[in-house]
Formats: structure tokens, sequence, C-alpha cells
């Protein structure tokens, strides 16, 4: 939609081909159903939070920032707040009302929208010097087209409409596809007690990731116990570094720091105070005040210990082994949830084969692509949608320039 609309407002004739019933499907349950548009941060942060392909982002940033997709939402009467992390939302908290400028815009700019019209070919041109000559729809009709605007989504929520053509269709055309795995996803794990424990929230935790001894990733903040394994913000951003390495064979690490505001010293302090002051009661019930009731026994059997041990029998080592465990929480990661089930697709079209400066293919003349179709993928924050809009922003005003280019040969 981004694309689109401005590709008319740099005075293009543009079709939007959609092949979903209405626009925005996808839109509509981003965030919750709350849209997180963007993060009010700058440039290079959202570089960052792309990984190895950030810098692949530097030049679409410069020219559509974070402060231009405000700007953008802000001048069509959206009112946007800024909450927790630097997300941007909607004031409403209700993500219609993105789709809803998006549909203003398109109509403003005179775009011709075509609803259930799904593509099934890009057809081109040529033989060395390869072009766009248009678009082959499901239905057999060819519409003729000097550029095409190639911004269909990755292969995550396939039920939003995104189900991968837009992969099938670029590799068609030649280029490479580096491998899809699903990112922002849930993980699954090998122990059983999660399932005992599922629905949990655990807040202020640390959970860290690890390949052997190599951390990958370390992250504070929220998370959810779930019935096959651990779900919420800080597992869906360190879920990125997972599908590759696990499809490769190699199970990996899960520490939760379950008190990561106290250190060694301080929490053993807490212990024994609180063994202390529960010094006749069972060791299950001198961690109530520490932990959450799910958790009391998971911890007590990681320890080795019996449920039912008074305090007072507490060895100094068996009080430093659970000291151990509740700063180090151990889950071993087996996988992912499924493709279809993740916010993003990590992988698709290679960058190396997009020119950074316009979106354009390097392999056929008059092809362009925007979002997640490229081998782009963040964590949370609104920083997946930043690029969208980024990219399919240059893709629009750069597809028109194209046309006009080739309309002067």
């Amino acid at each position: 939609m981004m694309a689109a609309g401005t590709a008319a407002e740099a005075g293009g004739e543009v079709l939007l081909l959609e092949k979903n019933s209405a626009l925005g499907k996808k839109l509509l349950i981003t965030g919750k159903g709350r849209c997180n548009l963007t993060n009010a941060c700058e440039i290079e942060e959202v570089i960052d939070r792309f990984g190895s392909g950030g810098k692949f982002l530097y030049s679409a940033l410069h020219v559509f920032p974070p402060s231009a997709v405000w700007q953008f939402f802000a001048d069509r009467g959206l009112e946007l707040v800024v909450e927790r992390g630097r997300r941007v939302f909607p004031a409403s908290g209700n993500s219609a009302d993105v789709v809803k400028v998006f549909k203003d815009y398109l109509a403003q700019q005179g775009v011709i929208v075509k609803l259930n019209s799904p593509v099934e070919e890009i057809i081109i041109q040529g033989e060395e010097a390869r072009h766009i000559a248009g678009v082959k729809l499901a239905n057999g009709n060819f519409l003729s087209a000097d550029a095409v605007i190639l911004a269909s989504g990755g292969a995550s929520y396939p039920g939003t409409g995104s189900t991968g053509d837009g992969y099938l269709m670029a590799a068609k055309l030649g280029h490479t596809l580096q491998p899809l795995y699903p990112a922002l996803v849930p993980l699954k794990t090998k122990e059983e007690w999660v399932k005992g424990a599922a629905g949990l929230s655990l807040r202020n935790v640390r959970a860290r990731l690890l390949d052997g001894e190599e951390v990958l990733g370390s992250e504070f903040g929220e998370m959810l116990i779930t019935h096959f394994g651990v779900s919420g913000p800080i597992i869906l951003t360190l879920s990125r570094f997972v599908a590759p390495r696990v499809q490769q064979g190699k199970p990996l690490r899960l520490e939760i720091d379950l008190k990561p505001a106290l250190d060694d010293e301080r929490l053993d302090d807490r212990l024994r105070r609180d063994f202390q002051e529960y010094a006749r009661k069972s060791l299950k019930n001198a961690l109530k005040s520490l932990l959450p009731k799910a958790l009391i026994p998971v911890v007590i059997a990681l320890c080795n210990l019996a449920p039912e041990r008074p305090v007072h029998q507490i060895t100094r080592e068996q009080r430093h082994q659970l000291l151990r465990v509740l700063k180090g929480l151990p889950l071993t990661i087996t996988g992912t949830l499924p493709l279809s089930a993740a916010i993003v697709t990590q992988g698709g079209v290679s960058l190396n084969e997009v020119d950074p400066r316009t979106m354009a293919s390097r392999l056929v003349r008059g092809l362009f692509f925007g979002g997640e179709v490229i081998d782009l993928a963040a964590d949370t924050g609104g920083f997946n949608l930043q690029a969208a809009f980024a990219t399919g922003y240059v893709a629009g005003r750069h597809a028109v320039a194209a046309t006009a280019a080739k309309a002067l040969h």
C-alpha cells in the first residue's frame, strides 16, 4: 500500500493487485491488533535490529526514517502515541485506523485497487537485457506493465494471504532465495515440566540463549511458559537465532535468571533470611515468597531436593544449588513452532540481488521489491513495519522513475 500510494503520488499510473477480499489483513493483526507502526528511535538502532542485513536498509531509512513514518500518519489525521520501548502505536489502539489511512491515501492518489486478484507469475521479455512485460493473474488474464513492485509479504500467518507466493515468483525470475526460517516465533523445549506450568507469565526476568558456551543473545523483560515450551516478548526476540541452528541438529540451551535484580551474594542473603523466617516449614512452603507457585516444584526437583524437607535441614551447598537454579533455570530448546505461527519470515530474496538505493532487481529491469519478501527480519518493536514502509516508499518512487526513463528511450 505504501509502495502503490507513493508511486501514484510520484506521477505513476498504478494498479494494486491484492489476492485477499480486503486490503491490510496482516496489518490488522500486527501488535495484537493495535499495530506497532514504527519505533521512535534513531536510524542506527533500526539498522542494528536487523543484524548482519541491517546495512542494506541504510539508504532507504535515510529517505524514509521513523520520523517520516510518524509524519506520514500524523499528516493524515492519525494521532500516535509512544509506549514502552519507544514503540509507536495509533492512539486509538486500533489497527483498523491505520488501514483506513492507507485506503484513503490510495484513493486520493488515484490508485486502482483490484481485490481477489492473485498474481500467478511475473512476465518478462528479452534474453540478455531482461525486462518487465507485465503479470499473469491466477484467472489467466495478462496485464501489461512497465514496472512491477513485488511486495507480497513473507510466509508467516498464511491466513492473511502471505503464503510465500512472492518467493516463488522471484525464484522463477532467477533470484536467489536465502533459506526461509520462522522468526519472532515461540520455542519448543525438551523438558516436560512446562506443561504443568503452562500459562505462567514471568516478568522482569533475563533469558540467555546459548549454543554450547557461546551466548547467542540475552534479553530482559517478560516471557510466558506454554504447554510446548516458552513464548512472550523476550523469547520471540531470541527466536531468530534458533531455527537455523536447530535445523543443523544443534540443541540450544536457554537459561532463565529468575532474579536478575539480585547478584549471587544478595540472593544468598535473601535465601538465608527466608530460611530463618520459615525455619520450621518445609522447603516447598519456604519458597512461596520467592517464586510463583507453579515453579516451586520445578526448582526443587532440579536441585534434587525433597519438597517436604524441613528448611533447617538444608545445607549450605544445597542452598547454593538453589541459588544456581534461580539464577539460571535451564531449558533445552529443541525447535520452534512452524513458519505459519511466526510473526516474521527470516530469509527471502538475496540482498545482493537488490539495489539498496532503489529496491530495484539487479537481474530484471523494471522489477522492484518491498517489505518482507526481501531477506530482512528484525526483532519486535515496530522495526519490521518500519522497514516495510521505507522499502515500499523507495520502491514506489523509483519504479515510477524507471518507467519515465523507459518512456524517454
